[in-house]
């Protein structure tokens, strides 16, 4: 089986637009810092063909087409307000390529919990000295932005973080979407014995390790399951094929890192 390569969105950054605050515009695009799972399973029958999903109206007992859908908020069991596309588009945020950086706060301060989404932001363009500088003094600082851009139609939140001179953007969940660990029926804390106390302590130390083994991010579900396919593939058994599709055009592979690296190049030859 051949070896899967990282594959990016065919417009390859998806975003780009300016971090903008008080006088400073710096250029940017922003790429996801994630990857969809190498070992991803499809839905398909028997023939190899890729099954679809449809909405299905339960009362009537037949498929629903998209212009019978609408959308609907529920404000008790069974009663719906319904909300038209035109109302939600009047609800969109302008449209704008700044991320507005409002303020800067201690890293220390920022709770994992909030992080949904991270993206690398990547210098644009030729000059990248006041990236470098921003990524360095924020740094240097253990100081992350707080910022607000516009992307696909929702105005998201986010925490600027620099680390290895390069700037990662965290998009933050909002506070009504957090638990609390009241809400998830957590007991109230108890004392615990002495004894358990120089136990729990004693069975820490044994376990504790100077560095993150990074072999602990290996997926091993994920390498089963290619292991499994790559056996399977070997001995021919169960192996269906549709007829062969076009590739998408304009897909297309991309090295993040050499992104990078060619963008602070191209902004050292700029600045000789």
């Amino acid at each position: 089986m051949a070896e899967k390569k990282e594959h990016a969105a065919p417009t390859g950054a998806f975003w780009s637009g300016a971090i903008t605050f008080g006088l400073v515009s710096i250029q940017v695009d922003l790429y996801s810092a994630h990857r969809p799972k190498t070992a991803a399973l499809r839905m398909v029958d028997r023939s190899g063909t890729v099954l679809h999903r449809r909405y299905f109206c339960p009362r009537d007992h037949k498929p629903i087409e998209a212009e019978e859908i609408v959308r609907g908020y529920e404000v008790e069991e069974g009663r719906y307000i319904l909300v038209s596309d035109e109302e939600l588009e009047a609800l969109e945020p302008e449209k704008s390529r700044e991320i507005d950086l409002r303020s800067f706060v201690e890293v220390g301060e920022l709770d994992p919990v909030s992080f949904q989404h991270a993206y690398f932001l990547v210098p644009a363009g030729t000059v990248n000295k006041a990236y470098r500088l921003l990524a360095e003094i924020m740094e240097r600082s253990g100081r992350a932005g707080i910022a607000t851009f516009v992307m696909r139609e929702r105005e998201h939140l986010v925490a600027i973080i620099a680390e290895g001179g390069i700037l990662r953007a965290e998009t933050l969940r909002f506070a009504d979407e957090i638990r609390t660990p009241e809400a998830v029926g957590l007991p109230p804390l108890e004392k615990a014995p002495a004894e358990m106390i120089r136990q729990l302590q004693q069975e820490i130390q044994k376990l504790s390790s100077r560095e993150f083994d990074q072999r602990l991010l290996g997926d091993r579900h994920a390498q089963e399951l290619l292991d499994l396919v790559q056996r399977k593939l070997k001995a021919g058994e169960d192996v269906v094929a549709k007829p062969a599709e076009a590739e998408a055009e304009g897909a297309e592979i991309i090295d993040l890192m050499e992104i990078i690296k060619s963008r602070f190049s191209a902004g050292k030859k700029g600045a000789a």
